[in-house]
């Protein structure tokens, strides 16, 4: 609760250099004419998943599960993927899907080899991470600064796109099955099954992954956190020129 408490009066705005982004202050007036309540609204009474309905963005909790190896994933649901993923979250990939749908996201396609590579689509989801350090402080920094590539050693810059996974049917029961609860939730291997995909060509064979963990940008092992995915707005289309005279 103290974490939520954090989020609604300040958005974690303060960053690792102490400094509040103006996008990120919470005034009094904003407090009075918006009730928290209003604002963060969690989507299960099991699972870790908050919508911010103001800032149209998705709160999730989780731990840290590596600092350091090859990565095929960014974040996993708990008790799937974690020796390859940074981020093990207390939600399954279904409810955060639907998270983002409430946010106003709307998926893609999942990435696609027959007959040949296409590559992932849908909207950008800018990722987050946020967690108190040993004194307290709450910090806050991009996924992709955790994350860098094997052969120049450099930080990803990649962003990653809303897939949407998909569904199959179990035929004897009839039942369907979000696809990503097996681990595909922010993916950084390419996969059909990905809820969140990379946009570009991203093996997932051992012998040939691009990303690994930058193991001095990640929060300590078990480390609590809040991982914040904000659909990108795209650009305003400009106004229509007005007519010479």
């Amino acid at each position: 609760m103290a974490w939520l408490c954090f989020f609604t009066h300040s958005s974690f705005g303060q960053t690792e250099s102490g400094t509040a982004p103006a996008s990120e202050v919470t005034t009094a007036a904003s407090e009075k004419t918006e009730p928290k309540a209003n604002r963060l609204v969690r989507l299960s009474p099991t699972e870790e998943v908050w919508l911010d309905r103001k800032k149209k963005r998705v709160i999730v909790g989780g731990k840290i599960c590596l600092r350091k190896g090859l990565l095929e994933m960014f974040a996993c649901p708990r008790g799937t993927k974690e020796h390859e993923s940074i981020v093990a979250v207390n939600a399954k990939s279904s409810l955060v899907h639907t998270a983002l749908l409430a946010a106003g996201a709307k998926p893609g396609s999942p990435v696609s080899y027959d007959p040949q590579y296409v590559a992932a689509t849908g909207p950008i989801i800018d990722v987050e991470i946020a967690w108190k350090d040993e004194n307290g402080k709450t910090l806050k920094r991009r996924a992709q600064e955790m994350i860098r590539h094997v052969k120049t050693r450099k930080p990803m810059k990649e962003d990653w796109v809303f897939a949407g996974s998909g569904f199959w049917k179990d035929e004897e029961t009839g039942e369907e099955y979000y696809m990503a609860e097996g681990g595909e939730m922010i993916c950084l291997s390419n996969f059909s099954t990905a809820m969140m995909d990379l946009p570009v060509e991203s093996p997932q064979e051992n012998a040939s992954l691009f990303f690994e963990a930058l193991t001095d940008q990640i929060p300590p092992l078990g480390t609590e956190v809040r991982m914040i995915l904000t659909p990108r707005q795209p650009p305003k289309p400009d106004p229509p020129a007005s007519p010479s005279s």
